[in-house]
């Protein structure tokens, strides 16, 4: 079979195992929700349209509470673009999006849990304090903690590609702070607004793991929680299709009106004549900025010590020498090292198969041949349409028709884990993939070089440094995921965060914190081998 062939039946393949994945679990809630004897339609309740406007409010809350912190913080850091510690500061803020979401919670309650640090200090001090860390406002510190320092990283993008002439001539004109900002800074930060908005508010609508363990009960669960929920406990498939229609629905409406947003404008496209600041700070104004980055890197720092300290406390010891932990950390492994081989062949798979329709396209445009081509191209995104746990409940729902939904968990779990980290490999690879092939087609071509020796001296060299950070970033993403194993997880199949999960829910909390350490020690380091990866020098191939 010639390359170009087997790019094509590649292509078809993987668009093939992509649309049985997610197809089979739509069809699955179709059938399940069309018979006879499913209460799916009575479903269609009081109860459900309650725990909708929750997963709408909560989302909505979380998205503007992250933008509206976010704001002072990515200002004040862009202001004080020199001081010592600035740079670290801005890794520190990548935490949150490195850390499992089980993990940061236990961070979070031993700060701000009924028994956590501001708890026993209010109380050391005379003044009996406890914080309702359960409910709306326990899931709204949650999402703030993670999406806040990501909407930081996009203002301060932003802000950051105001050319320096701006600020030269804005001093010339004796503007003042809020002048500045809204003359300045507000328009480039506004044109991302609504996506950054969008993006934190997709986010969280689609929470699992921080509603599940911080929610207070049925006044505070989203739609997940609710399927697995219905699944899980009740076994109500009929409650469970409703919720999940409504959450694949709620979806599809919410992408589409993100669309809507458009694309960033260009604005400010003024040659640079120099590479400093003009704006000449007051004392007053530089104090602000210090107290605001201050309370942001205790805001992001304190949950992380917390759970540091706390798993330092327990007995790792003895966790580390338990069987059933051992067997978790094991299996973990093993099932993320699948899922990132899965996602990662896939990924490849997709971008190299559009490239090569895309190319053929140019040259002799075809309906069929340009249908084909965005079809590889979107692929990689169906999870951003059908969430994992609708997934993962559709499959559940299929396969108990057939065989033991637990003894299949480990080939669900490494597909859905790679599915959904596709969209994140696809993004890495296909820059590189696409700019190499570029440069290198026809010379390739006229050299007669093809097949294993092109792989060989051409592609790899290009392709592996991204292919590398993709393998890792979807091993991480895959170790800390609870959606899944939450629906598929049993006694024979248990991963880190399964086990944690329910060591919380026997209130073990010790030996819950314990494995929130492991957890969270073995995801940071997988990420900072992609960070270090992604850092490494390109080949020269790719940056000619």
């Amino acid at each position: 079979m010639s390359a170009s062939r087997f790019k094509t039946v590649s292509g078809i393949v993987a668009l093939v195992l992509l649309l049985v994945l997610t197809g089979g679990a739509l069809l699955s809630l179709s059938i399940q929700g069309l018979q006879t004897n499913s209460n799916a339609i009575d479903a269609f309740d009081s109860y459900l349209w309650n725990i909708t406007r929750f997963t709408l409010l909560q989302a909505l809350l979380s998205a503007l509470l992250s933008v509206a912190f976010a704001l002072p913080v990515a200002r004040a850091l862009h202001a004080n673009s020199n001081f010592y510690g600035r740079a670290l500061l801005l890794r520190l803020f990548a935490v949150p999006l490195t850390l499992p979401s089980l993990v940061a919670v236990l961070g979070i309650t031993s700060i701000y849990g009924r028994n956590g640090f501001i708890a026993q200090g209010s109380s050391f001090l005379g003044v009996p304090f406890i914080p309702d860390i359960y409910g709306l406002s326990g899931i709204l510190l949650a999402h703030v903690f993670f999406n806040m320092p990501l909407a930081v990283r996009f203002m301060l993008a932003s802000l950051e590609s105001i050319p320096q002439d701006y600020w030269k001539l804005s001093a010339q004109l004796g503007m003042g702070s809020f002048a500045r900002f809204r003359l300045i800074e507000w328009p480039v930060i506004a044109r991302n607004l609504s996506g950054t908005i969008g993006l934190i508010f997709m986010l969280c609508a689609s929470s699992f793991t921080i509603v599940l363990t911080l929610g207070g009960g049925p006044r505070a669960t989203t739609l997940e929680v609710a399927i697995y929920q219905a699944l899980h406990f009740d076994f109500d498939l009929g409650r469970a299709v409703a919720l999940t229609i409504t959450q694949l629905a709620l979806t599809i409406l919410v992408l589409c009106l993100l669309r809507l947003t458009g694309k960033p404008s260009e604005e400010g496209l003024s040659l640079t004549t120099t590479p400093r600041h003009y704006i000449a700070h007051s004392t007053w104004a530089r104090f602000n900025s210090a107290i605001i980055i201050v309370v942001a890197a205790l805001f992001i720092v304190l949950p992380i010590l917390g759970m540091v300290i706390s798993g330092l406390y327990a007995d790792l010891w003895r966790l580390l020498n338990e069987t059933i932990v051992q067997k978790a950390i094991i299996t973990s492994l093993l099932l993320a090292f699948g899922a990132a081989v899965l996602s990662v062949l896939l990924s490849l798979t997709l971008v190299t198969a559009r490239e090569y329709s895309a190319a053929r396209n140019l040259k002799k445009p075809n309906w069929l041949r340009g249908f084909f081509t965005t079809a590889l191209d979107s692929g990689a995104s169906l999870v951003l349409i059908i969430p994992p746990i609708v997934i993962g409940a559709g499959w559940f729902i299929l396969l108990r028709q057939f065989t033991d939904v637990f003894a299949v968990a480990p080939f669900m779990v490494i597909g859905v884990n790679a599915v959904m980290a596709m969209p994140f490999a696809v993004r890495l690879m296909r820059p590189a993939w696409d700019s190499a092939a570029a440069h290198n087609n026809r010379l390739c071509i006229s050299l007669g070089v093809k097949g294993l020796n092109r792989l060989r001296l051409i592609d790899w060299p290009v392709i592996r440094r991204p292919l590398a950070l993709s393998f890792v970033f979807a091993m991480a993403l895959s170790m800390g995921d609870l959606g899944t194993i939450a629906l598929f997880g049993s006694d024979t199949v248990q991963t880190l965060p399964y086990l944690l999960l329910q060591r919380m829910g026997s209130y073990r909390t010790s030996d819950a914190a314990g494995l929130a350490l492991i957890l969270g020690f073995i995801c940071f380091a997988l990420m900072l081998v992609a960070d270090k990866t992604g850092r490494q020098k390109q080949p020269a191939s790719q940056n000619n």
